[in-house]
C-alpha cells in the first residue's frame, strides 16, 4: 500500500527554520549536494524524516509507489494534474510532483539506490 515516506518544508530564509526546527524539536540538518535543499533526520524509531529547501511552492508530502509511471497515468485518470514529470535523483530514486483535484501539490517516489 502505498505510504507517507517524505515530507518538505519550504521557507525564504532556509538557515531561520534550520534554527528552528533544531531547537524546538531537536530535529539534525544536512546539506544535500549543491541544492539549497537540506536533509532532516527526525529522530529514530518509526516516524518519517524530510527535506527543506528554498521556497518554489507549498511545501509537500512524498508518498512511495511501485511504479512512478504507473501511479502517474492512475493520477491524472482520477482528475490529478502532472506539476513536475517524472525525474530521476541519482543514487535515490525516480520523483513527480502532482496536483490533486483540490489544489494540493504531492510527491510521488519510487525508491531506486541505482537510478542514474
Amino acid at each position: 500500500m502505498p505510504r507517507v515516506v517524505h515530507f518538505e518544508i519550504y521557507g525564504k530564509q532556509p538557515d531561520k527554520l534550520i534554527e528552528f526546527y533544531s531547537q524546538i524539536f531537536n530535529w539534525t540538518f544536512e546539506k544535500w549536494g549543491d541544492m539549497e535543499y537540506w536533509i532532516i533526520k527526525t529522530g529514530e524509531g518509526p516516524g518519517i524524516d524530510g527535506g527543506l529547501g528554498t521556497r518554489k511552492g507549498p511545501g509537500n508530502n512524498t508518498i512511495e509507489v511501485s511504479e512512478v509511471d504507473d501511479y502517474l497515468l492512475k493520477i491524472q485518470q482520477a482528475g490529478g494534474t502532472v506539476v513536475l514529470t517524472k525525474s530521476t535523483m541519482p543514487g535515490v530514486g525516480y520523483l513527480a510532483y502532482l496536483k490533486e483535484p483540490q489544489g494540493n501539490i504531492y510527491g510521488i517516489m519510487k525508491d531506486d539506490p541505482n537510478a542514474q
